[in-house]
């Protein structure tokens, strides 16, 4: 028996100076490392972009094109629709609209209409674009469509119109779907587009710029959700977003001397996380970036095209409008133009009429295109003179 002992002992010796241990009775289970869940818990989006709004240069951006909910920010695409209905003069702002009783049922984030009641279009858009009214939109929807299905056809016609291939519209509030029914899609990217065409319209920002106002006579008062006006100097827009599914989604929009910045927020886990990266984002772009006038509206183009039918033999384009871009401050390197032009033009010149293109590169890169365009009128001369030049003159 004291030989079994001091074999056993002897043994256990060996085996703690070869470092074995007995297998763990969980081993192969790999728990995720804690830092990595910290890493998860700690991102701030799921997806992120930063553009100049004039011509749309994307300053930064991660997940650019994933397609995600965009909750309430759906409403943008509702009011680019009714802009481009006003624009054709189909619908007037002062246009009465009568609330349904499907508007009416509308929950979510409201401004409690009721069946019957009735407001303008602007009071309606106001109600919506400020105070993310759901039952607002719904109304609309059915004013300036006939129905909210039709509008959601007008949404996704004016997304496929705009480029938009990361987005579909089912809903005209943004609301998550119920069962059977689907969710809105879109992104960063798409998103981006949609804020800077809506920009061009400037009663947009004129709404979105409201931090509160009052609806129903005074009795009710509309709170922007967009907490970054007043927060971020120059901010001016445009709508936030939010369900649990989604996340909290914000595309905003702030001007500072002739530099606009767009920024679009999808995914953050809370609505100061969203909006404090969204600051973040405007703030590095602003001290990171200024605004380089490369072209002025009106510049002459140093090159004459010879007009062949024309009274003047030649003459010089102008630039049809300016080109503004932001450039880097701590990028080196000089922003060189292209001027394209038609060494000869036939028939009457109209004035503003296309002639060529001057084109702007960076390091080989095609960052923009003005047009060349006539600054007169030249008739064309008369049938001798066209003859006597077909013979080679030089008249």
């Amino acid at each position: 028996m004291r030989k079994l002992f001091a074999v056993l002992i002897i043994a256990s010796l060996c085996l703690a100076g070869t470092g074995y241990a007995a297998p763990a009775a969980n081993a192969g289970k790999k728990s995720p490392p804690a830092a990595k869940k910290t890493k998860q818990a700690d991102v701030p989006y799921k997806a992120f972009i930063i553009v100049e709004a004039d011509g749309g240069k994307m300053i930064d951006g991660a997940d650019v094109h994933e397609r995600r909910a965009p909750a309430s920010i759906t409403k943008l695409m509702v009011a680019y629709v009714v802009l481009n209905k006003l624009a054709t003069g189909t619908i007037k702002l002062t246009d009465t609209v009568t609330v349904s009783k499907k508007a009416s049922q509308i929950g979510g984030s409201q401004v409690y209409l009721k069946e019957g009641e009735t407001f303008t279009l602007e009071q309606l858009m106001k109600a919506m674009m400020i105070a993310s009214g759901n039952d607002a939109a719904h109304a609309i929807s059915e004013y300036v469509a006939g129905s909210k299905d039709e509008m959601i056809k007008l949404m996704n016609a004016q997304a496929k119109t705009l480029g938009l291939n990361d987005t579909e519209f089912y809903s005209v509030h943004g609301l998550p779907p119920s069962k059977g029914e689907k969710e809105d899609q879109t992104s960063c990217h798409d998103l981006a587009i949609l804020a800077r065409e809506l920009i061009k319209n400037p009663k947009i920002l004129e709404w979105t710029s409201i931090q509160t106002d009052t609806f129903r006579d005074g009795k009710f008062v509309l709170t922007n959700t967009n907490k970054l006006l007043g927060k971020f100097p120059g901010t001016d827009g445009l709508k936030t977003g939010f369900y649990s599914q989604a996340g909290f989604n914000i595309v905003a929009t702030a001007k500072r001397g002739d530099m606009r910045f767009i920024v679009v927020v999808m995914g953050s886990p809370s609505g100061k996380v969203r909006d404090m990266s969204a600051m973040e984002k405007l703030q590095k772009a602003f001290a990171q970036y200024k605004m380089i006038s490369v072209v002025k509206k009106g510049e002459v183009i140093e090159r004459d095209v010879f007009l062949v039918d024309g009274k003047y033999r030649k003459m010089k384009g102008v630039t049809e409008k300016g080109f503004l871009y932001p450039m880097d401050i701590n990028k080196k390197g000089a922003i060189t133009k292209e001027i394209v032009l038609p060494e000869r033009v036939k028939g009457e010149i109209k004035e503003g009429q296309k002639l060529g293109e001057l084109v702007m590169k960076l390091d080989n890169r095609v960052i923009g295109r003005v047009n060349i365009v006539s600054p007169v009128y030249v008739p064309k001369a008369n049938l001798f003179t066209r003859f006597i030049r077909r013979l080679g003159l030089n008249i």
